[in-house]
Order: structure tokens, then sequence, then C-alpha cells
């Protein structure tokens, strides 16, 4: 499992020309869930982006966690970051989860993270959606994290 860590002031989903989702400042995360992913990485995942210390402390340095600003987190499930990019010129996906599985991780990392920083500050995208991401990025800073070692 992996993903894809916006430092945002602002983002929104978009699905068939209406907002289904928006944020003021926190963290725009693109969910990946790969082939052998589960609660474990899930949970270590979750753990990982809630405690990625990315905001500015008093003196500007990337000291604080979206749990230690009080912000913002929008989830948005995009399975082309499972993608095999090493050869050719157009992506492998054999290394993404199937839709069932990637949707109940999905949903499970959603679940995780409302317990941890409250139902009213996480906010998702939609799973198998045409989606249209809108976001002001905030620096820009942006990081992929990985749940364990082997992912890439």
């Amino acid at each position: 499992m992996k993903g894809l860590v916006q430092r945002v002031t602002k983002a929104s989903v978009e699905v068939d020309g209406r907002d289904i989702s928006q944020i003021g400042a926190g963290i725009l995360l693109f969910l990946g869930v790969e082939r052998g992913d589960g609660e474990n990485e899930a949970k270590e995942l979750c753990r990982r982006v809630l405690s990625y210390r990315i905001f500015p402390d008093e003196v500007g340095r990337m000291n604080l966690s979206v749990l230690d600003t009080g912000g913002d987190l929008l989830v948005v499930p995009q399975f082309t970051l499972a993608a095999d990019t090493s050869s050719g010129t157009r992506p492998g996906f054999s290394r993404a989860a199937s839709p069932e599985v990637a949707r109940s991780l999905y949903t499970q990392f959603l679940s995780l993270a409302r317990v941890s920083v409250g139902v009213e500050r996480v906010k998702e995208g939609q799973f198998g959606a045409d989606m249209k991401v809108s976001l002001v990025n905030d620096g820009p800073v942006t990081f992929m994290l990985a749940a364990r070692e082997e992912s890439r």
C-alpha cells in the first residue's frame, strides 16, 4: 500500500459535474493498494500519514503532523499508484490489488483515519469513479509513503 501525500491549503473532488468532497488546509492523500496488502498495511500507512511531520512549526521547520495542526484529510483512491513503470512506454497494472480487495482496504483506511482524526475532518473520493481532483499544493510539499519496505 502506498500513498502520495500532498500538503494543501484546499482540495476537492468532483464526480459527474458535482463536488462530492472538499477540505481546507491539510493533506490530500492519493491511496494505492497493491497485491498482498492487508489490514497491517492499512494500519501502518494510516499511522505514517497521520504522524508524518510536513507542516511548519513556529520557526518554519516541517515539524508538525496533521494531527498536531488539526488539519483535514482527503483520501482519494488511485490504482495507478500501483503501476509497474519499470520498462516500456505503457504502465502495467499487475501489481494492483483486485477492485474488491482495494475497495475493502480503502474503506478500512478511511475508518482508521476517522478514529484518529475525527469523522468530520476526513473526507473521501469515490472508489471506481472518474474523479476530477482540484488542489492547491502548499509549498509545494509532496511525499510518497509506503506501508512496507518492498513497495516501490
